[in-house]
């Protein structure tokens, strides 16, 4: 049976800062684990992550969601000066498509 933390969206890079490698995990911004090898900073924020989850749940708290489980609906508006959103518009027309399709067009890139 697979931990709940297996499912959450880990991250390693390099600190230049601490020398060493860093694990990171997207849903829980404030944990990060350092170490020498990125196997071993992948292995520690996990099993951090374990950790806090199992306190967590000890304290009845809310644990975050995985954004690998949760269900998006391919909605969500964003605002932008209207100079901008005229430039886009014109954009759009002399492409032939409509806003949206060049807006997610944009985003995707």
């Amino acid at each position: 049976m697979a931990q709940r933390n297996d499912k959450y969206t880990y991250r390693v890079t390099w600190s230049e800062d601490d020398a060493e490698y860093v694990g990171l995990c997207a849903e829980f911004p404030s944990l990060s684990w350092l170490a020498q090898s990125p196997e071993a900073a992948l292995k520690g924020i996990r099993k951090l992550v374990g950790t806090v989850i199992a306190d967590m749940q000890s304290n009845e708290e809310s644990v975050p969601e995985p954004i690998a489980t949760k269900h998006f609906s391919g909605k969500f508006m964003v605002r932008v000066p209207p100079d901008v959103h005229r430039q886009l518009a014109i954009q759009a027309a002399e492409a032939g498509v409509s806003l949206n399709r060049l807006a997610s067009a944009k985003l995707s890139h």
